[in-house]
């Protein structure tokens, strides 16, 4: 990594640490093979296509199917049984078997589950998770769009497992960054009405006859096409851009850490579930 690079009003130090880090990861899975070593990114794009649309995005459940990320019966289950429920299905229940998906996805889906749950050690990184935290909802101003383990906002995407599956050094690229490529469903307009009144925020839907904007307080507004004098599409980002002057060097160590291991508190920190139920 070569976060140590970046210059701006002080330079992180982020490399020593994360070699670090790296090599005590290594050392803890030197007695594992390449294919017991799953992807946590590569479990999200299995969980988002099989799993999500009863469970959810974010494991925390739908009218469909209960939660799973932050149900406590379901984090006492070891790998090797939350493997063959997903590879057997529940019979009776409406989960049905995924076999299909093979042992390798399985276990990507199981390590992705670790990661919505807060159960992945922690990576070693300079800065402290904690105030990390208090630039995230304070001067950082990303709760403002973005929500994280259930706090903050609705415009942007939900944080909370990706610091988690996605390196430092990206993470950090991605806030520094002048050009950000605006992902599908998070692109923002302003619409002017027949009237004259004027309405900003993110297109949630459209088709040819109307159009759906969600403001920054997380309300929905309604539009038909037919009603409205025009519509102005914006292709830059609303994150802000200048948190090279915002935040030191230090601030972002600080909301590095708490973006990648925030959540492994945050998972300990569940309220239990009683239920003695018994998994089977």
């Amino acid at each position: 990594m070569i976060l140590a690079s970046i210059a701006f009003a002080g330079r992180i130090s982020i490399r020593t640490a994360t070699a670090q880090g790296r090599s005590q990861q290594a050392d803890r899975r030197s007695d594992q093979s390449p294919a017991s070593r799953p992807s946590s990114s590569a479990g999200e794009t299995v969980f988002a296509a099989n799993c999500s649309g009863c469970h959810g995005l974010d494991g925390q459940g739908s009218e469909r199917a209960p939660g799973i990320a932050g149900n406590a019966r379901v984090q006492r289950l070891s790998d090797e049984r939350l493997s063959n429920l997903v590879s057997d299905g529940v019979p009776g229940s409406g989960m049905p078997p995924f076999q299909m998906l093979g042992e390798d996805k399985v276990r990507e889906v199981v390590s992705y589950l670790r990661v919505l749950q807060g159960k992945q050690a922690p990576r070693s990184l300079p800065g402290d998770a904690t105030r990390g935290k208090q630039i995230f909802f304070g001067k950082g101003g990303c709760s403002s769009c973005h929500m994280i383990f259930g706090e903050g906002g609705f415009l942007g995407p939900d944080l909370s497992a990706y610091g988690p599956s996605t390196s430092a050094q990206a993470i950090l690229d991605t806030i520094l960054s002048q050009d950000r490529v605006v992902p599908m469903g998070y692109k923002t307009a302003i619409v002017t009405t027949g009237t004259g009144s004027r309405f900003e925020g993110v297109i949630r839907n459209e088709d040819n006859f109307s159009l759906q904007l969600q403001n920054r307080d997380g309300s929905f507004q309604f539009f038909e096409k037919s009603d409205l004098q025009s519509v102005e599409r914006s292709s830059r980002s609303i994150m802000p851009s200048d948190y090279r002057q915002r935040l030191s060097s230090d601030d972002l160590n600080d909301l590095l850490n708490y973006l990648v291991n925030g959540g492994i508190s945050q998972g300990s920190s569940r309220p239990q579930d009683h239920d003695d139920e018994k998994d089977d």
